[in-house]
């Protein structure tokens, strides 16, 4: 695996080879392999899936349903049914707000979330906290940017019903400890949702083992189209949850007065679905499994060691979260005194070399923090060392350019 050119299979790499894409973390590159998928499904099954007697429609419905099979084994359900298709984290985990956190969650309960959470983990459990009277209770990070022990069992007790929580930071890149929260949560008759977002490209993820009763994740942040994304529910959960979007193909009779909701998953699937998406998200699932998570996260490790290792000679340079590169998860986000992160993002992009700059999503992080704002560069496993270096090297410079004279 190692000697293999991976870049090769991302057509976009491939015909910009001047270009650093360091913003990996917002979306991954797609590989030939997932966009041939996506066009093959529209130039020989493009039909409406589900309902449809027809071949091309029976083909359509068997690849989308072999999609959900094939995610479902990804990440360890025990069921393709307690997969639920959406168009990405920020939408499953709205489900789980609508269609959970409003019906079951009461006055005077808690929702436990961490500080780093990205707002589509935070704003849909605030509208549940209006809605229902329940409270949000926040777990912060240490220096390092990690939970620790103390910190859990003092924020997540009897009055916890529900725990939301980032499997990877988006920010910091620390892996946080979810099977601890998990264990903890049930221990005190509580859920947990875990948004896997930034897990799922860049690591095993195993939700049986976890025993996660909800986990969300995007597919376009794993080699996979926009436009797709899943939601895993427990199936003993799933089948207790009213769905919050109606219409069609989600219902198995119709009257004047009432409806009756088609079978798990598709009750939580109105209209028409995307086909394509989860095709190409198949191809993707099928791509990471060739590279392998032992390659991914050792080559995330070398480039990430490389950076932060880099970045300790400059001064002026602020990393925030752990010394260790080994707890960033390919995320190296930092600050540069006197230069906005905007600025920092500009002056790179004008030598080819793409970062996230701003708050990430994760204001309450940023506050909790003291900074405004950062600049993020973030790593994947067909990134090289050349591209790290040259990185580093025209960040040396951008304090000289900003008219700094160090």
């Amino acid at each position: 695996m190692m000697n293999r050119d991976y870049r090769k299979d991302f057509p976009i790499l491939e015909r910009n080879p001047g270009v650093i894409y360091f913003d990996n973390a917002a979306t991954s590159q797609r590989p030939k392999a997932v966009t041939d998928a996506v066009t093959v499904f529209y130039e020989t099954a493009n039909a409406n899936p589900l309902r449809g007697l027809y071949d091309w429609s029976v083909a359509a419905t068997d690849r989308y349903e072999n999609a959900r099979a094939h995610v479902a084994r990804f990440i360890g359900a025990s069921s393709p049914e307690e997969i639920i298709f959406t168009r990405n984290t920020t939408e499953s985990l709205n489900l789980a707000a609508f269609s959970y956190g409003l019906e079951h969650l009461k006055a005077g309960q808690e929702i436990t979330l961490s500080v780093m959470e990205h707002h589509s983990n935070l704003l849909p459990w605030q509208m549940v906290t209006k809605k229902t009277g329940a409270k949000l209770v926040w777990l912060e990070p240490d220096a390092e940017g990690l939970l620790t022990d103390a910190e859990i069992e003092s924020k997540i007790g009897p009055a916890t019903a529900l725990v939301a929580i980032g499997h990877v930071s988006n920010v910091l890149g620390v892996t946080n400890p979810v099977k601890k929260i998990i264990d903890r949560a049930h221990a005190n008759g509580a859920v947990v949702v875990v948004d896997g977002a930034q897990a799922v490209p860049h690591m095993p993820v195993d939700v049986g083992e976890l025993d996660a009763d909800f986990y969300a994740f995007s597919g376009h942040k794993m080699l996979g189209p926009m436009g797709i994304g899943a939601l895993y529910v427990k199936k003993e959960i799933l089948s207790r949850m009213q769905p919050f979007l109606t219409g069609g193909e989600m219902i198995e009779y119709v009257t004047r007065e009432e409806a009756t909701w088609a079978e798990l998953p598709h009750r939580f699937e109105a209209g028409t679905v995307n086909a394509a998406g989860a095709v190409g998200l198949d191809a993707a699932v099928s791509y990471l499994e060739d590279v392998g998570f032992s390659f991914v996260e050792e080559r995330e490790k070398q480039l990430t060691t490389r950076l932060m290792k880099a970045m300790e000679g400059m001064s002026h340079i602020r990393v925030l979260g752990s010394s260790d590169p080994a707890k960033h998860c390919g995320i190296v986000t930092f600050t540069l005194e006197g230069v906005h992160p905007h600025d920092i993002a500009s002056v790179l992009n004008e030598d080819g070399i793409c970062i996230r700059a701003g708050h990430h999503c994760a204001q309450p992080l940023m506050q909790f923090l003291g900074v405004g704002s950062t600049a993020r560069a973030s790593l994947y496993f067909y990134n090289t060392e050349e591209e790290v270096d040259r990185f580093a090297q025209k960040l040396k410079g951008v304090r000289e350019v900003m008219g700094y004279g160090d």
